[in-house]
């Protein structure tokens, strides 16, 4: 039987669209392995996010190369589709496929494997990104990642989001249902809905992503949801108080700031101001008051002064969040940030990821402290490390619990009773 691996890079949604292509792979008669040394076909499945992203994608794919040089090498995702002659000119390359023939891939290795020769290159224009690639991850006894939309009609100054997903588009409420059933059908718990612009879900149908949450509340044997980054704009007071009664809908946002100045903000193109977002988490806090609240900040942005750092820090520190995921600023081609004045050095960046790291931790540790001695809820997940395994309660902390191989993808009730030594993992008891 003929082997495939697949090797993905990047968000959630990148990891449910494998999942699915797998399935693919195996319908058609292959078998899955974790061992690219014992593949016939290698799938890489990558991210552009930033240029780390793409030098990341580079090296894996030489890697990949090195250790099975007589193996297939195809090639997926946002970095295909931004960079595709880039892409092919790495040797071991023999399949190109941009976002929207992703549901192809299948199709295209296989007719590619019976001939092999140049490589093929499979890509289209941003504007003609309009295909839907309907996805879900398996396989996790734990937790899928659902699919619900696609594409983004923002026009951030620093994102080449647009250009590699396309416009903002999803399938119907009734499709996505029909997925969530079968997902809870294998035996999964938890579904995290995933998307490249999520609140922007209905841009194609007309129906509304609060909606969808109502529908997928009533689907038996998900017990629950959790929704991935949403655009402050996007995070509307029905879906927060929907969320707050749900019990199924998890007290847990992730939400992107990307700067707390307005000056940065409005160079950014973001559709939003600090007033607005502060507004938004204080709406969480009186609904929902025990929130896990991850927040996404940006530092290093074109013009970004040591002051209009400390306006962030600042509005960081006040806003108390659980958590924060910082990243510096990368210059992406084909964007209007990259042609900026006021070009943040290296060393500044890293400095102010430093200070945000360092915030961030004693957030998370704030957070974590105010449930020491108390019970919750904890979904119970395979890895083991140490003679220990781990899972996380409703608000999203993770837990450490004593390995116990028949809790796997159970939900227990623990107690939680010290934050370990960095901060982010919780000791518990049952």
């Amino acid at each position: 039987m003929k082997k495939v691996s697949f090797h993905t890079l990047g968000c959630k949604l990148n990891f449910s669209e494998s999942s699915t292509l797998a399935r693919h792979f195996v319908d058609g008669g292959y078998e899955r392995t974790s061992s690219a040394a014992e593949s016939d076909i290698i799938v890489v499945n990558t991210c552009s996010v930033t240029d780390h992203a793409d030098k990341k994608c580079r090296n894996l794919i030489r890697r990949l190369h090195r250790l099975n040089p007589s193996a297939l090498i195809a090639v997926t995702g946002c970095y295909a589709q931004l960079k595709s002659e880039e892409i092919a000119g790495i040797e071991g390359v023999g399949l190109v496929v941009g976002n929207n023939g992703k549901g192809s891939l299948f199709e295209l290795t296989e007719r590619l494997a019976s001939h092999r020769g140049t490589t093929e290159i499979h890509t289209c224009a941003a504007s003609e990104l309009t295909s839907f690639f309907a996805s879900f991850s398996t396989g996790d006894r734990t937790r899928s990642f659902l699919k619900v939309q696609d594409g983004c009609d923002y026009r951030c100054s620093y994102c080449t989001i647009p250009l590699a997903r396309g416009a903002s588009r999803n399938i119907d409420i009734d499709s996505l249902v029909g997925e969530a059933q079968a997902i809870a059908s294998s035996g999964c718990r938890e579904i995290v809905l995933t998307g490249v612009n999520i609140g922007d879900f209905g841009r194609t149908t007309g129906e509304r992503f609060i909606d969808l949450l109502r529908r997928l509340d009533a689907v038996k044997g998900i017990e629950r949801y959790r929704i991935s980054s949403i655009e402050p704009n996007l995070l509307s007071d029905d879906v927060i108080e929907f969320t707050s009664c749900s019990p199924k809908f998890m007290p847990h946002f992730h939400i992107p700031l990307q700067s707390g100045c307005d000056k940065i903000l409005a160079l950014m193109r973001r559709r939003y101001n600090t007033s607005m977002f502060r507004n938004k988490i204080e709406k969480i806090r009186r609904h929902v008051p025990d929130a896990f609240i991850g927040i996404d900040v940006i530092v290093g942005f074109p013009g970004e002064t040591d002051d209009d750092f400390a306006q962030t820090y600042s509005f960081l520190d006040s806003l108390h969040p659980s958590f924060l995921h910082v990243f510096p600023y990368s210059e992406r081609a084909d964007t209007d940030a990259i042609h900026m004045t006021g070009k943040v050095s290296p060393e500044d960046k890293e400095r102010r990821a430093a200070r945000l790291g360092e915030l961030s931790i004693r957030l998370h540790r704030n957070f974590a402290e105010r449930f020491v001695g108390q019970k919750a809820v904890m979904l119970v997940e395979g890895t083991r490390k140490g003679g220990l395994m781990f899972g996380y309660t409703a608000n999203y902390l993770r837990c450490e619990i004593p390995y116990e191989k028949g809790m796997i993808g159970k939900l227990i009730e623990i107690t939680v009773e010290e934050i370990g030594d960095d901060g982010t993992v919780v000791k518990a008891r049952r």
